[in-house]
């Protein structure tokens, strides 16, 4: 990988020397830290890792006069989707989109930024169908869940430009990826996996909606045994544990069915995979697996954050897997 620093105008200026140090959290924060000489860096300059989305634009100094180093931050590109706000269209309580995923991406985010997202005129081949996004979610969220219903992933990739042009952030969408069949970390790997499993969670959720006392709107939702969730109890007995949630601010059943389901997936029993890797290339989203052989636990996760990190030229990835705290 080939770190570079760029000008406001996006135009390469050199590669990252190696007395800079660089600290990346991709899919958490969504920012970098370097550290360098100073009079390194400027406000505006870029940094860039192109053929990966590791890029940010520099907007933040922290200095000491006494200290030859100085600190610059700035917001990774994954961040910028984070702070555009998708709004309602004027007139209708939500904004709804159809059809193929790069035409929805122009649609909802067009020129923002000056332009910093540059998305494929050609078609991805991946149709979100008719999709209503969530009131005033951001752009990397509303997209994430978007494409996530329908097996995709967002993916940024910085691509250098031709003598004399600037570089370019692509935006596109593309299938998530399942490595678990050949990224998979057990006792059989020389790299310490943790696997905690509960059994102690809600798995019946009576559901209120709007309404008053017998005439009030109630769904029962109830956790199956492969840890989805329908409307139809599996677990009884010692086995059923049950609680109450009220959303009496629900538009309709299955508005509050939607909710009832998110509110269940954070009660429920669950099964949680940590790990950090340093061997493989693997992009937000895509899944990996884990295994515990004394447990018989198996799990697959996708990949949720990337820690990048640059010292003496020396560059390491760690990544971490949902639910890893």
């Amino acid at each position: 990988m080939e770190f570079i620093i760029a000008n406001a105008k996006k135009m390469e200026m050199g590669n990252l020397p190696e007395s800079f140090s660089v600290d990346f959290d991709i899919g958490d924060t969504n920012d970098v830290e370097i550290t360098c000489p100073r009079g390194g860096l400027d406000f505006g300059m870029y940094l860039i890792c192109p053929g990966t989305e590791y890029g940010a634009l520099i907007e933040e100094s922290d200095s000491w006069t006494n200290s030859a180093t100085e600190a610059w931050r700035g917001n990774a590109f994954r961040k910028f989707l984070q702070q555009y706000i998708i709004e309602p269209t004027s007139g209708q309580d939500y904004r709804t989109v159809s059809g193929d995923a790069h035409d929805v991406f122009r649609e909802i985010i067009g020129n923002v930024y000056d332009g910093l997202f540059a998305i494929p005129e050609e078609k991805s081949g991946i149709d979100v169908g008719t999709y209503r996004f969530d009131r005033y979610t951001d752009a990397l969220s509303g997209f994430t869940k978007m494409l996530k219903r329908v097996n995709a992933r967002v993916n940024i990739e910085i691509k250098q430009g031709d003598a004399n042009e600037p570089f370019s952030v692509i935006l596109s969408a593309v299938p998530i990826q399942n490595l678990s069949s050949e990224i998979e970390y057990s006792q059989d790997s020389k790299i310490a996996i943790n696997m905690s499993e509960s059994r102690r969670g809600i798995n019946h959720l009576i559901c209120l909606g709007k309404g008053e006392l017998k005439n009030r709107q109630v769904v029962h939702l109830y956790v199956q045994l492969d840890g989805s969730i329908s409307q139809k109890k599996y677990y009884i007995g010692l086995a059923e544990r049950t609680a109450v949630y009220d959303y009496s601010n629900a538009e309709s059943i299955e508005d509050l069915t939607t909710k009832g389901e998110e509110q269940l997936a954070t009660l429920m029993g669950r099964k949680v995979m940590a790990m950090s890797v340093q061997d493989v290339d693997v992009q937000i989203g895509d899944i990996i697996g884990g295994r515990d052989y004394e447990k018989q636990i198996y799990m697959q996760k996708p990949v949720v954050q990337k820690i990048v990190k640059i010292e003496q030229g020396n560059l390491s990835i760690e990544y971490k897997v949902e639910g890893e705290e």
